[in-house]
C-alpha cells in the first residue's frame, strides 16, 4: 500500500480545478494527483500540463482504467454522479463524490451498495466538514458552551448573471440552488441538531429555465430544535451560520469555505431583556460578552478534504461523512424538491 493516495480527477471544470489546486498546494499531505480524465483530450492535456499531472486521458473510461490511480474525485455535473461513481467503484477505485451526492436518495443507496460490494471507500465531498474550524465549533456546542441548542440559522446565496451554459440552470443536469448550495445548509442543520428532521416546510422561486433560483426552508427536529435556511442563485446574502442556545450563540462568518489561516467563529450572548435585569439596576444595560476564536488549519480546504479521505482509505479511519449522513441529507433534498415541484 502506498503511503500517499493516488488520485484521478474525473472532469476538468471549476470544482475540479479547485480540488486539484488544493491538493497540490502543500507537500505535507497524504495525497497526490496521478491522472485526469475529460471528454476532451485537449482539456485533459491543458489541465494536466498546468499542474504537472502525469496521467492524461481523453475519456472518463480511460481514467478509470489507469492502474496508477487508487481513488477518483468525481467532479462531474450532478446528473452524472450516480453512473460514474458506480463505474469507478466497479473499476476498483475508491470515490470521493462531489455534493450533492446523487439526484435522489434511491440513487445514493445504489451507490453505497456498490461500494460495499466492491469493498471500496465512498464519501460525499462536503469539504467544510474537514476544516478544524468546523471541529472546533462543534466541540464548543457539544461541550455546552451555549447551553441547549434551540435554533440553527444558515444562508448560502450568490447572484450570477451567467445563465447560458451554466449547469446550475439546467434541470436535466440536476441544477438549481437547492442542490448546488442549499445542501450545505441542510447538512449543517442536521449536523448541529444531531438528528433527522420530522417537519420540512419549503418555498421557492422558480427560474424561467425550470430550476429553483431562491429557496427558503424551515425544519423541525424531534428534540424540538428548529432550523431555517435560505439558498439562492439570484440574491446576495451574508452566507453565515448561527447556532443559538439557551445560554448563548455561535456565530460563524465563513462556514462553507473557511480559509487556511485565520478562520474564526464567535461565542456570544445577547443583551438580556429589561425584564430580566435586577429590579434595582440603573443605567445602560450590560454589554453582551463576545469571544472570537481563530483557527489556523495549516492546509488549504480541499487538501484537508483529500487527506481525510486518504486516511479513511489508507488507515481505516472513519470518513468525514458517513453513508447514513449522506442518505439523511438526500432524504431532505428529496422532500424539499417534492414540495417546490422540482423533478429530475
Amino acid at each position: 500500500m502506498n503511503d500517499r493516495l493516488r488520485w484521478g480527477i474525473l472532469g476538468t471544470g471549476n470544482i475540479a480545478r479547485q480540488f486539484a489546486d488544493g491538493v497540490l498546494s502543500t507537500t505535507t499531505q497524504r495525497s497526490r494527483i496521478t491522472g485526469v480524465g475529460s471528454r476532451s483530450a485537449q482539456a485533459a492535456k491543458t489541465f494536466a500540463q498546468t499542474r504537472e499531472i502525469p496521467g492524461v486521458h481523453g475519456s472518463y473510461d480511460a481514467l478509470l482504467a489507469d492502474p496508477n490511480v487508487d481513488a477518483i474525485y468525481n467532479s462531474l455535473p450532478n446528473s452524472l454522479h450516480h453512473v460514474w461513481t458506480i463505474k469507478a467503484l466497479r473499476a476498483g477505485k475508491h470515490v470521493l463524490c462531489e455534493k450533492p451526492f446523487a439526484m435522489t436518495r434511491t440513487e445514493a443507496e445504489e451507490m453505497f451498495a456498490e461500494a460495499a460490494k466492491a469493498k471500496r471507500v465512498l464519501v460525499e465531498a462536503f469539504m467544510y466538514r474537514s476544516h478544524p474550524l468546523t471541529h472546533s465549533f462543534i466541540d464548543a456546542v457539544r461541550g455546552g458552551e451555549i447551553g441547549d441548542v434551540k435554533l440553527v440559522r444558515t444562508s448560502f446565496c450568490y447572484k450570477t448573471s451567467r445563465i447560458d451554459g451554466n449547469v446550475r440552470f439546467d434541470r436535466k443536469l440536476g441544477g438549481g440552488a437547492l442542490v448546488d448550495v442549499g445542501c450545505y445548509c441542510i447538512n449543517f442543520s442536521r449536523m448541529m441538531a444531531g438528528e433527522e428532521p420530522t417537519e420540512i416546510h419549503a418555498s421557492a422561486h422558480m427560474h424561467e429555465r425550470g430550476v429553483d433560483d431562491l429557496v427558503v426552508v424551515a425544519l423541525k427536529f424531534p428534540s424540538g430544535v428548529l432550523a431555517s435556511f435560505t439558498c439562492g442563485m439570484s440574491a446576495h446574502a451574508d452566507n453565515t451560520a448561527y447556532v443559538c442556545g439557551t445560554d448563548g450563540f455561535v456565530e460563524i462568518p465563513i462556514p462553507w469555505k473557511p480559509p487556511a489561516q485565520g478562520a474564526a467563529y464567535t461565542i456570544a450572548r445577547s443583551t438580556p431583556p429589561r425584564m430580566d435585569i435586577a429590579a434595582g439596576s440603573r443605567g445602560a444595560l450590560p454589554k453582551a460578552p463576545r469571544e472570537t476564536r481563530t483557527i489556523d488549519a495549516g492546509k488549504e480546504l480541499y487538501a484537508l478534504e483529500a487527506d481525510d479521505f486518504a486516511a479513511a482509505v489508507l488507515d481505516g479511519k472513519p470518513p468525514a461523512l458517513t453513508p447514513a449522513d449522506t442518505l439523511g441529507n438526500m432524504a431532505v433534498l428529496d422532500e424539499i424538491r417534492r414540495q417546490i415541484g422540482l423533478t429530475f
